[in-house]
């Protein structure tokens, strides 16, 4: 077989599609890849490589309900751990919790260990606010995979949600330590010393995280706040003005713009939306 699950040397305009399914996912076009994998599902049904495809760009889309079927009958036939992630995903978006944390814990139990799973299981467990067993689905996995600094930094963020931030801090700066060039734990590392007043602190992790991905809104938002508390009034919103590129955001954007003692309130949500357009 070769890689569009079909059997070698055939070459036909289904197998074409594939292919320029597959590469399109790759490059981040999923409406391209819907667009040439439906078609290829329809005609066969069994070509697990179509489902694999199809339901990951009608993912990538934000239609999980579409992506559903696809993925499910993708998952029960792949033995690749990301398939299982990509189905227990879909399933979280559409309200099936259980079924997502199950088919997770599939994915955690396959060998040899994949970091994804035991990082896709535990921030799963960590929303639904089951913290104990996040923890010890991290530490399985750290066990397993002891270099793994992304599941040290996820471990971080459910002592984080305990407000154990002396444990929190204890972890990111452990992954910092190793890897100062990684900017999920600048970011993190920047979020507890926000909460323990270290401001200035914060403030260059956060434009450090920022020099990397420069539009990252939700960095952007935390770092204007942080520039507020500081008394920075005018570059902390500007900050904040850069993070809200939407509504989507604006809810942070509010919030942040109103906890400090340098902030603005709005009585009016035009007003606000206004202030954070312009």
């Amino acid at each position: 077989m070769n890689r569009t699950g079909q059997p070698p040397g055939r070459s036909d305009p289904l197998v074409r599609a594939l292919d320029q399914a597959a590469q399109a996912l790759r490059a981040g076009r999923p409406t391209e890849a819907e667009r040439f994998a439906a078609p290829v599902l329809a005609a066969e049904p069994d070509n697990l490589l179509a489902a694999q495809v199809l339901g990951t760009a009608l993912l990538m889309q934000g239609r999980p309900a579409d992506a559903v079927e696809p993925l499910e009958r993708a998952a029960r036939r792949s033995a690749d751990p990301s398939t299982g992630i990509y189905f227990a995903r879909a399933l979280a978006a559409v309200g099936r919790r259980d079924e997502a944390l199950a088919q997770l814990r599939e994915c955690a139990a396959q060998r040899p260990p994949f970091v994804q799973a035991f990082l896709e299981l535990g921030d799963q467990l960590g929303e639904a606010g089951h913290h104990d067993e996040a923890a010890e689905v991290f530490e399985t996995g750290l066990s397993l995979l002891p270099e793994a600094a992304v599941l040290r930094i996820g471990l971080g963020y459910v002592y984080l949600r305990r407000n154990d931030r002396t444990k929190a801090r204890e972890l990111f700066m452990q992954v910092r330590e190793a890897a100062p060039e990684r900017r999920d734990a600048a970011i993190a590392l920047g979020r507890v010393m926000a909460l323990d007043g270290e401001t200035a602190a914060a403030v260059d992790l956060f434009r450090l995280a920022l020099s990397s991905l420069p539009r990252d809104p939700l960095v952007c938002i935390e770092l204007g706040k942080c520039l507020l508390d500081l008394g920075e009034r005018e570059s902390g919103e500007a900050m904040i003005r850069a993070g809200s590129r939407g509504p989507a955001q604006w809810g942070p954007a509010l919030r942040s713009l109103a906890a400090g003692a340098y902030g603005r309130m709005f009585l009016r949500p035009s007003s606000a939306a206004r202030f954070l357009e312009s």
